[in-house]
C-alpha cells in the first residue's frame, strides 16, 4: 500500500506492521502527522518472523526491493523490531520505534514511548501522552451527542459488570438529553450488551458490527464520552478528538502502569471519575486537546533537521 501527498516526496516512510489494529494506527497516526506537516510518501510492509528477520539482519537483506529506500522506517509491537533494524541496514534512514522496545533502546535512531511505560525521556527518546493515534480534534461535535466505550477483562482493572451496569443507567438517566451510543470490545463478557437497559436515548452498536472508520467518525461528532478505564487508548482517543471525558469507576491494581495513568489523568482534571461526576454533574471541559501525534512529528523533523 501506498499514501502519496506531492509529486516530489520530502520524507519517504516505511510502516513495518505486526498486523495489529492497535499497532498500525500507532504508526499510521505518526505517519499522517507527518504528511500534514510536509510531503511524505508512505508504504506499509509487513513484519518478518524472527527468524527470518535476524536472518535479513545478518545478511543485510530485508523486504520492500521494490520500495523506494526509507527516510524513516516505523514500527510499534514487539513483532517489528527486528524487521526494522534489518530495513534500516539493508537499506538505511532511521528506525523509529512507537514503544518501549525489547531490545536496546541504543539500537534505534528514536523512541517514542507513552508515559506509563516508565522510560525518561531524552534526546532520542520523546515521552507522551498515551500511545499514538489517527485521531485529531475536530470542530463538528454535537454537546447532544454521546458515546459509551465497554471494554473488559484486563489485568488492569477488576472488571465487574453489575458495577457498570449501574454507572450506564446513571448517566442515561441523568442525561435524557443526550442520545447515546454505546459499543463493546473484543474484551467485553458476551452477556454484558443483553443485560442493557432499553431506552429511547441508548443506541448499542456491537464492535462486530463497527466497520473500520466509525469509531473515528463517532470521535467527530460526539462533544461526550466514557470509556471504562481499561480501555486507556480510547481514553486518549477522545481526548484528541476534543471531548470531554469521563471514566466509569473500577477497582485498580496497584501495580498497575495504565492504572496510574489514567489516576494522573483525573488528578490533572483532564477526565473525570463517574464518582466525582455523580457529585458534580458536570464533566471537566476538554479545553486543550491532546494533539500528540503532531507533536512527535514536529519532534522527528526537528531531529532530522540537525542530523542533515
Amino acid at each position: 500500500m501506498t499514501e502519496t501527498t506531492g509529486k516530489r516526496p520530502a520524507l519517504t516512510v516505511w510502516i513495518v506492521s505486526d498486523g495489529k489494529p492497535g499497532h498500525v494506527n500507532q504508526s499510521l497516526g505518526l505517519a499522517e502527522a507527518l504528511t500534514r506537516a510536509t510531503t511524505t510518501e508512505t508504504h506499509r510492509l509487513p513484519a518478518l518472523p524472527a527468524w527470518r528477520a535476524w536472518l535479513a539482519l545478518l545478511l543485510k537483506h530485508a523486504p520492500g526491493k521494490s520500495l523506494p529506500s526509507p527516510d524513516l522506517i516505523v514500527g510499534a509491537g514487539h513483532a517489528t523490531h527486528l524487521t526494522l533494524l534489518a530495513a534500516r541496514r539493508a537499506r538505511g534512514g532511521r528506525a523509529i520505534v512507537l514503544m518501549k522496545p525489547s531490545l536496546p533502546r541504543t539500537w534505534f535512531d528514536l523512541c517514542i514511548v507513552p508515559q506509563h511505560d516508565g522510560i525518561a525521556a531524552d534526546t532520542r527518546t520523546l515521552v507522551t501522552e498515551g500511545a499514538l493515534n489517527r485521531i485529531h480534534a475536530s470542530a463538528n461535535r454535537d454537546v447532544h451527542h454521546g458515546l459509551l466505550l465497554i471494554g473488559g477483562l484486563s489485568p488492569h482493572f477488576e472488571w465487574d459488570d453489575d458495577a457498570i451496569q449501574l454507572q450506564i443507567k446513571s448517566i442515561l438517566a441523568r442525561t435524557p438529553d443526550t442520545h447515546w451510543t454505546l459499543t463493546s470490545s473484543r474484551r467485553t463478557p458476551p452477556e454484558f450488551l443483553a443485560e442493557l437497559p432499553s431506552t429511547p436515548n441508548l443506541t448499542v452498536v456491537p464492535h462486530t458490527a463497527t466497520p473500520p472508520d466509525w469509531l473515528p467518525t463517532q470521535f467527530a461528532q460526539c462533544g461526550i464520552v466514557w470509556v471504562t478505564p481499561d480501555s486507556a487508548s480510547m481514553v486518549f482517543e477522545a481526548l484528541s478528538a476534543g471531548a470531554d471525558v469521563g471514566v466509569f469507576d473500577l477497582p485498580v491494581n496497584p501495580k498497575s502502569r495504565v492504572g496510574q495513568a489514567i489516576a494522573r489523568l483525573a488528578d490533572s482534571q483532564r477526565i473525570t471519575r463517574f464518582v466525582r461526576w455523580c457529585a458534580s454533574g458536570t464533566l471537566h471541559p476538554n479545553l486543550h486537546p491532546l494533539a500528540e501525534a503532531d507533536r512527535c512529528a514536529e519532534w522527528i523533523l526537528e531531529w532530522l533537521k540537525k542530523k542533515n
